[in-house]
């Protein structure tokens, strides 16, 4: 907008310059209504300009939320890398982590599924991060408390209890002993770890995280300082992670 009011500007000021005033003269100033035609005839004329005027205003707000995103990032490091309730899948000690923020109800997030585990697998010093960040609905707030349960009671066997239900669209609570049980592990021990405080406060700590991330939707990524909002190529965050790899060796 700022760029609209200035060739307006330039416009009126085009237009006083073929009349100027004696020096004991107050400057002339337009009528408001004259303005505001000027501003509008010439919009007719260049209609582009505003569509430029958007593109650059958006341009701006995306950078300066780049940059409030990296300072997060920064001041909340501990919390978003290396929370112990986190699930890690890789190399626990890897070069490099990606963190995933996800919802078992993301149709997104499941779609990436098998891309994001070839990464993992072909990548041996990656380190990746999964943040149980239940945003569509009851369900999922369920599936993500049985999966935090069931990294508490079984470490090794939370990847297969993850892959399981994010190959299920049915996150029902029979559905979700079914896959507890398919992968070996106790289903009554499981329930009851499920509605343990520190799970519900782990969630609590991702929803709060991705609130100061400026999430608003799964699947989101962080690699080093960067966050990555939706579904994006596979491709792409290798590259990231090549990157900053590049940059931290």
């Amino acid at each position: 907008m700022t760029r609209l009011l200035f060739c307006a500007a330039l416009l009126a000021v085009g237009l006083l310059a073929g009349a100027p005033a004696r020096a004991e003269e107050a400057p002339t100033t337009l009528p408001r209504d004259e303005v505001e035609k000027i501003v509008h005839d010439y919009l007719m004329r260049e209609p582009e300009v505003i569509y430029d005027a958007i593109q650059e205003l958006q341009k701006r707000r995306d950078a300066a939320e780049a940059d409030r995103q990296k300072k997060v990032i920064v001041s909340k490091h501990d919390e978003i890398f290396q929370s112990a309730i986190d699930p890690v899948a890789g190399d626990p000690k890897g070069d490099v982590t990606v963190v995933e923020f996800f919802d078992y109800h993301c149709p997104y997030c499941r779609t990436m599924v098998g891309g994001l585990r070839s990464m993992v697998q072909s990548d041996k010093r990656l380190r990746f991060v999964f943040k149980e960040f239940p945003v569509l609905g009851p369900d999922s707030i369920v599936a993500a408390r049985a999966a935090l349960a069931a990294k508490q009671q079984d470490p090794a066997k939370y990847y297969d209890f993850h892959m399981a239900l994010m190959a299920s669209r049915d996150l029902s609570e029979d559905s979700i002993k079914r896959a507890a049980t398919q992968v070996g592990l106790d289903v009554k021990r499981l329930q009851a770890d499920m509605d343990s405080e520190p799970i519900k406060q782990a969630i609590d700590a991702n929803r709060a995280l991705g609130e100061a991330l400026g999430i608003n939707g799964t699947p989101s990524f962080i690699v080093g300082d960067k966050l990555v909002p939706g579904a994006v190529d596979v491709a792409q965050l290798a590259a990231m992670v090549g990157q900053q790899r590049s940059a931290t060796n």
